[in-house]
């Protein structure tokens, strides 16, 4: 599977892969969303790899977990979806919106094909310093580079270049990120603040 080579769910010790990610998701899902260290306990079990700082709100979904590896300082905000079939690996200082969806799994086209049950998992990767915002979809092999910035509603298909601001279905590309863009925090509004550029932790 992680070859990315056609599998079928039920074959190889999926299932019980897939089960106890849902397992552990059922804790997480339904865990006090103050509990943080509690909350992040289940994670660092679930996810193969965390930074020290994680925080992804609740509700989240994936199929194994397992298969996922996230940097430091990544926020998931609600119903983020990861279908890790194929592996997920993200960057440090990662920001996700709302109903984010990550989909490394995928199905054959032609019916027949499709109807044998074969599925498939392509890894997808996600750089440093990344915004994926809100209702955002992430296709099977995609690859996103450092410092970019998706926009809301995006279908993103294929790579993504580092220091761009992409947007659309399809996503393109629009710009390049420069060090014009740093005294502002929307559009033309420039920050009316002095430490801005510090880090926040």
């Amino acid at each position: 599977m992680l070859a990315g080579l056609p599998f079928k769910i039920w074959e190889d010790g999926l299932l019980d892969d897939l089960n106890r990610a849902k397992k552990l998701l059922y804790k997480y899902n339904r865990c006090d969303p103050t509990k943080w260290r509690r909350r992040k306990k289940i994670l660092t079990r679930l996810f193969a790899r965390t930074g020290e700082w994680i925080c992804v709100d609740q509700p989240f979904h994936c199929d194994f977990g397992k298969n996922i590896s996230v940097g430091e300082d990544f926020y998931a905000n609600v119903n983020c979806t990861i279908l890790d079939c194929g592996r997920v690996t993200i960057g440090d200082n990662v920001l996700f919106g709302p109903n984010v969806s990550v989909f490394t799994a995928g199905h054959p086209i032609h019916p027949e094909s499709r109807n044998s049950r074969y599925q498939y998992g392509i890894e997808v990767t996600i750089g440093n310093n990344v915004w994926i915002c809100g209702n955002v979809v992430i296709n099977p092999g995609v690859h996103i580079g450092d410092n970019v910035v998706i926009a809301s509603g995006s279908v993103v298909t294929r790579d993504v270049e580092s220091d761009s601001l992409a947007a659309g279905n399809p996503c393109r590309v629009l710009r390049k990120i420069t060090d014009d863009d740093r005294k502002y925090y929307f559009k033309r509004r420039e920050f009316d603040v002095d430490d801005y550029t510090a880090p926040s932790r």
